[in-house]
């Protein structure tokens, strides 16, 4: 993917950084409410764990070090300290069983640390960054994008397994109900309408692929 259509397609760096909070939280609060099936938990867990490697290391890599050539704020020296206590934490709970009496206690000792980090960033450096990186912001994001693959493509088996292993009975129910009831529902709709939607197909009021070749 070109650098250019790449800087079009991310977010900027600090709305990136906002969206990766954002996902790390909802997973905790999908944590919080679900049931006591160990399957679950440690599917939510290795979710959010590898969601802060890849966020501290995108940080680390490429806004931090942007950040300190334009500002000296306290905020962000203090950054990577609590970074590497997020990965120590982590570690100790790669280290547990679920069902282990101090996985919970273990787990949200990390979240604390994670929502103190998100408060600081939040209300201190993203704000920061868009005053003093203004005009560098889209092409950082573009930047952390392309990071933000590389990193994750070696991962793509875990996160799979991590979300599978995150849906309950429950969910994964109602998500089979809901694909199968939208296959029946669309092959329904195709079958009652079949005769006007070959109509449209024919439509001269459709572009022709040759105009959409030159209009792309």
């Amino acid at each position: 993917m070109s650098t250019t259509l790449l800087g079009k397609l991310s977010p900027t760096v600090t709305n990136m950084i906002r969206l990766d909070h954002t996902h790390v939280l909802a997973t905790f609060h999908q944590y919080k409410v679900a049931d006591d099936n160990p399957r679950v938990k440690k599917g939510l867990v290795n979710t959010i764990c590898l969601a802060l490697e890849v966020h501290a290391q995108l940080e680390e890599e490429i806004f931090y070090p942007a950040l300190r050539e334009v500002s000296d704020n306290e905020a962000i020296r203090k950054a990577v300290p609590e970074h590497n206590e997020m990965k120590r934490l982590i570690g100790v709970l790669r280290g547990l069983e679920p069902d282990a009496a101090s996985y919970d206690q273990t787990f949200m000792e990390l979240m604390r640390d994670v929502m103190h980090h998100v408060a600081d960033e939040e209300t201190i450096l993203l704000p920061e960054a868009e005053r003093v990186l203004k005009d560098e912001l889209g092409d950082l994001g573009a930047r952390m994008t392309k990071r933000r693959m590389e990193l994750v493509a070696p991962k793509a088996g875990a996160i799979a397994t991590n979300m599978a292993r995150s849906m309950s009975v429950t969910t994964i129910a109602m998500v089979a109900g809901a694909v199968a009831g939208g296959l029946w529902l669309g092959t329904r709709m195709l079958r009652d309408n079949k005769p006007t939607f070959l109509a449209s197909l024919r439509s001269p009021r459709l572009p022709s692929l040759k105009s959409l070749r030159s209009s792309g």
